[in-house]
């Protein structure tokens, strides 16, 4: 006898066909590809931006931020524990294991001295300053030739 863990929900039998490889592309936009995508909630407050992203199971030392050309780009790795004379198999296995990176465009005034993060109980947040936006070139005015 074995256990099949389930979720509690009447769809199970639906996500489960539609987790097969046939539904998914090659692309990485298919329904395996979900669980790899930073979860994140970005909140503009008066003078900043909070941006919260979930990564349950990493460590801050594996992880990495920079700035270029006006993208914050967060990256993300962690990886598999091996135990030696581990016995069983997985009968369902969900959680992932590997790398990932999300970028967000901060704009291009934002340096790496005005950013904050931390990360606490697997949530990285990370403030980010709001800056006036340049103001774009006048616009072109045409003059009426009589």
């Amino acid at each position: 006898m074995f256990m099949i863990p389930r979720k509690n929900n009447e769809l199970d039998l639906w996500d489960d066909i539609f987790d097969d490889p046939f539904f998914t592309s090659n692309r990485g936009f298919g329904r395996r590809e979900e669980n790899r995508i930073m979860k994140t909630d970005i909140k503009e407050l008066k003078d900043k931006f909070e941006i919260s992203i979930d990564l349950p199971g990493y460590e801050k030392e594996n992880l990495e931020m920079s700035i270029e050309d006006g993208y914050l780009t967060v990256h993300a790795k962690t990886s598999k524990e091996k135990n030696e004379g581990e016995e069983g198999k997985f009968v369902r296995k969900e959680r992932f294991f590997g790398e990932c990176s999300r970028s967000f465009y901060v704009g291009e005034d934002v340096t790496e001295e005005e950013i904050k993060a931390s990360f606490k109980n697997g949530t990285l947040t990370i403030d980010v300053p709001k800056k006036e936006e340049k103001k774009a070139l006048p616009e072109k005015k045409f003059i009426n030739i009589e």
